[in-house]
């Protein structure tokens, strides 16, 4: 398995292509440039899955519907932001001076932890709410990555002050979830540079109190 950090967008919002030997992929969090996003693909030759949103926030679901009209595939989200997806006001987009961002209804709806199976892609799902009510974090068992989104970052945490935000269930995620992954496992963020659980153990500023 092989995976890309892509930034996207005027916020730099990490989308992140996770491929296989048989050159299929998922797609998390394509935040926007979706023509940028498709080119690079496609120069790779892999074949898409599936796109799997981290949360709704206007930033991680931008190129969407380019992506998923290029390739017919499905989209996954937690159930309390699903409907986020079709609302500006809801993801953001509204308050931030970037015009109204939106994507169509998704196609798969998660609505608890758990194992998720996409071909040859075994993940877990965790629930880590506190960034915002649906925020989720995918774990690739096999690999020793989790695919974050904006609940932890290096040296860093999500923000908590938008609507549906959650300082004190942000902290409870990542002390109950993530941070009892192997301290090796590699932490794919929505910003910035990948870090491990372990260094974020031992340096994050924000998690002192665990």
């Amino acid at each position: 398995m092989t995976y890309y950090q892509i930034p996207l967008g005027p916020l730099q919002t990490n989308c992140y292509v996770f491929s296989n030997e048989q050159n299929e992929c998922l797609i998390f969090d394509p935040g926007a440039q979706g023509g940028k996003l498709i080119e690079f693909i496609e120069k790779k030759g892999y074949k898409p899955l599936a796109i799997l949103l981290t949360h709704a926030h206007f930033d991680h679901i931008g190129a969407v519907d380019d992506v998923k009209a290029r390739y017919d595939i499905p989209v996954y989200i937690h159930k309390e932001e699903q409907d986020w997806l079709t609302d500006p006001a809801l993801n953001g987009s509204q308050f931030f001076g970037v015009g109204a961002i939106s994507a169509g209804e998704a196609t798969d709806i998660i609505s608890e932890e758990g194992p998720l199976s996409i071909g040859s892609f075994d993940l877990h799902v965790f629930e880590t709410p506190g960034h915002s009510p649906g925020s989720v974090s995918y774990y690739a068992v096999k690999e020793g990555i989790v695919f974050s989104g904006d609940a932890l970052f290096a040296g860093s945490i999500g923000r908590t002050d938008l609507p549906g935000g959650n300082h004190r269930k942000l902290l409870a995620s990542i002390d109950k979830k993530l941070m009892q992954l192997p301290e090796a496992t590699v932490v794919l963020s929505g910003h910035g540079s990948e870090t491990t659980v372990g260094q974020e153990m031992d340096q994050n500023p924000f998690l002192n109190g665990f």
